[in-house]
């Protein structure tokens, strides 16, 4: 028996438009219901949300049987990589990625030797069906899938030699940091950081690797699909619970 095939690796590289939905509310209950809701990929945010391995673990356990998972780590660091992959995770979103020699060493952390260095311990998880894959090392490499996060004008200048790392499946712009990094903090939506993320998603595209973001507004939404983008987060369960709670209080509340 051989590793689950991962769905979302080859339709990456079809360049369908493919779109998710950020998730920080960290309970199963709650990613059964964005995961049954019709996006083509979520994320688990593992960065920004306080999502623990175990709790990663849960999500992934009801998420699996209805839309493709990605986990977004904290950090790149092969202790975490191997923990995570070992829960069944196949695709991760890396942030920070500034080089084309930080992107080679997540590749390597993601597969197991001789083409890489993650650890053969996989027989206590999720990823095996608990040692029932017997053919899961073997295999288990194919179906990895990196996504490098751009968020610095470091990134920027190698992006092209990031982008050639064999290995790298996409690359996803982080509009916030790169906007701070660039000079323009909370300013994303400024006339400047969209011509440059515009650009940044037109290479990436044109390389053949697949392109991504996050953002909300049909006119960026647009804007970003228009500019190569093909998997795009169309917006967060946290906003969208916080600012649809905060919108219906205030309509009824009286005075």
């Amino acid at each position: 028996m051989a590793a689950p095939v991962n769905s979302f690796k080859p339709a990456l590289r079809t360049g369908k438009r493919q779109i998710g939905l950020w998730m920080g509310l960290t309970d199963p209950y709650a990613a059964e219901i964005v995961a049954t809701a019709g996006f083509d990929w979520v994320l688990i945010d593992g960065e920004h949300a306080p999502n623990d391995l175990q709790a990663i673990a849960r999500q992934l356990q009801v998420i699996a049987p209805h839309t493709h998972p990605i986990v977004r780590l904290p950090m790149g660091e092969p202790w975490l990589i191997k923990q995570v992959l070992d829960t069944g995770a196949q695709t991760l979103l890396i942030p920070m990625v500034d080089s084309a020699e930080e992107a080679r060493a997540l590749v390597r952390a993601m597969r197991y030797p001789p083409e890489g260095i993650r650890g053969m311990g996989g027989m206590m998880g999720r990823a095996t069906a608990f040692g029932r894959v017997a053919d899961y090392p073997g295999t288990a490499n194919d179906q990895m899938c990196l996504i490098v996060q751009i968020e610095s004008g470091a990134a920027l200048s190698a992006l092209d030699e990031i982008l050639a790392v064999d290995g790298v499946d996409a690359a996803f712009v982080g509009p916030a940091d790169l906007s701070a990094d660039l000079g323009y903090p909370g300013r994303a939506d400024a006339p400047e950081m969209r011509k440059i993320i515009a650009e940044t998603l037109g290479r990436i595209a044109a390389s053949g690797k697949a392109a991504g973001i996050i953002d909300t507004g049909d006119a960026a939404l647009e804007a970003h699909f228009a500019a190569g983008a093909s998997f795009v987060a169309v917006g967060a369960d946290v906003s969208f619970l916080s600012l649809g709670l905060q919108a219906l209080a205030r309509k009824w509340q009286v005075g």
